[in-house]
């Protein structure tokens, strides 16, 4: 079967989703306070079981999921997708105990999570983070096994108390700095924290954290931003961190953030292609309806001619994102760079598509409450968030290079 096919039960789930998306998901949204985490919509999509299927299936799912629930609810989209991004690090690289502790609640919409990566200096260059983790050292020279100050973390391993410090580093840090434009902070209950664990090392000296929002040290604001959902920063004052909290390997926690970010880009491309088309469908039906000179708008050639590109441009959009998520989930080669196609496609395709739907409908797009004007304040962060379209025409790049280099 081609990668952008899809059979007839995908079709059918897709459709599904969209109805209960208006149906049962949009009047939840509709009562939350924007800025601020909408537990009660977060615990339907847990009742729903699409917070669950997040651990349980593939890239692919994950994009038709997040298309259908944006063409009918930004909001809903956007808290599956939020719980997705902060818990996938758990559920690829934690420990059983950590799975254990936090993956139920966040499948059944009870817990929320954060992935914190983007820092005020450092976005776009993940890999020039300044969070510091620094070694918690004991009296004496021990490894702080034993410091009262320190709390345990998650999913305790036995065989790292017992034997103090690790040979190979430090079993303890102090996280000290700042996280910047984190989606559903401060009101998270917990954060993958990607932080600095050796000096000078660029990527190769990143660690990944699971930290509870109730460690010491650790506050967070929020942030006043230009779309709905949960955004603040962080603020990290010596907040303890054990072993028993890394994700994946110490100094490794690069892999963790571009493996997430590999799944994650396909599907803010999925994202962006169900706003085009909630905006395409929106603008056939002003189009057909209304009368201007004498006739209907889609009577007007150069109208006609602007939503059929509309329609080709959020086509061709969808048909990579799909293309590239299944190449995901097939494990074929170069999915980084077709992750950063999806993503630059898509995203840059959504923003064209609202600016001309708005344009379009003319002044009653802009009413606060139209439809157009929310998919407008929507559809500009996806094209910064989770690396911005100049980061993924790098990526791009990068890989096209490496593989004229590569030997073949």
């Amino acid at each position: 079967m081609p990668a952008f096919s899809l059979d007839p039960a995908q079709t059918a789930w897709c459709a599904e989703l969209r109805a209960l998306a208006a149906e049962r998901l949009r009047p939840l949204a509709e009562k939350g306070e924007p800025g601020r985490v909408n537990r009660p919509l977060v615990a339907e999509l847990g009742q729903l079981g699409l917070l669950r299927r997040l651990f349980t299936s593939g890239a692919l799912d994950l994009c038709l999921m997040r298309e259908s629930l944006a063409y009918a609810c930004t909001e809903a989209e956007t808290a599956l997708a939020l719980q997705g991004l902060g818990a996938h690090p758990v559920h690829a690289y934690g420990t059983p105990a950590q799975r254990d502790r936090w993956l139920p609640p966040v499948s059944e919409g009870r817990a929320v999570a954060a992935f914190a990566l983007s820092e005020p200096g450092a976005g776009s260059d993940a890999a020039a983070l300044g969070l510091r983790a620094e070694g918690d050292a004991a009296p004496g020279g021990g490894s702080g096994a034993g410091d009262p100050g320190v709390v345990a973390g998650v999913g305790a391993r036995p065989e790292a108390a017992a034997l103090g410090a690790e040979p190979d580093g430090p079993s303890r840090w102090r996280l000290t700095g700042e996280k910047c434009w984190i989606s559903n902070a401060p009101e998270a209950d917990f954060y993958t924290v990607f932080a600095r664990t050796t000096p000078g090392a660029g990527a190769r000296g990143v660690t990944a954290f699971l930290v509870p929002a109730d460690r010491p040290g650790l506050t967070g604001t929020a942030l006043e931003m230009l779309s709905p959902h949960p955004i603040g920063a962080l603020g990290f004052d010596a907040v303890p961190v054990t072993a028993d909290d890394v994700l994946g390997e110490p100094d490794r926690g690069f892999r963790v953030a571009m493996g997430t970010l590999n799944l994650f880009r396909p599907s803010v491309g999925a994202f962006a292609v169900g706003m085009a088309q909630a905006a395409l469908d929106a603008t056939l039906a002003h189009t057909a309806q209304r009368d201007a000179f004498g006739g209907k708008l889609r009577d007007l050639q150069t109208v006609a001619h602007r939503v059929a590109e509309l329609a080709l441009r959020t086509e061709a959009a969808r048909l990579m994102v799909y293309a590239a998520a299944t190449a995901y989930d097939e494990g074929a080669p170069g999915v980084p760079k077709r992750a950063a196609m999806a993503k630059l496609l898509a995203t840059e395709t959504a923003q064209y598509v609202v600016d001309a739907a708005v344009q379009l409908h003319g002044a009653r797009a802009l009413q606060r409450g139209h439809l157009l004007e929310h998919l407008y304040r929507e559809v500009r962060a996806p094209r910064i968030y989770e690396g911005a379209s100049e980061v993924q025409r790098g990526i791009i790049a990068k890989e096209l290079y490496a593989e004229t280099e590569a030997p073949q």
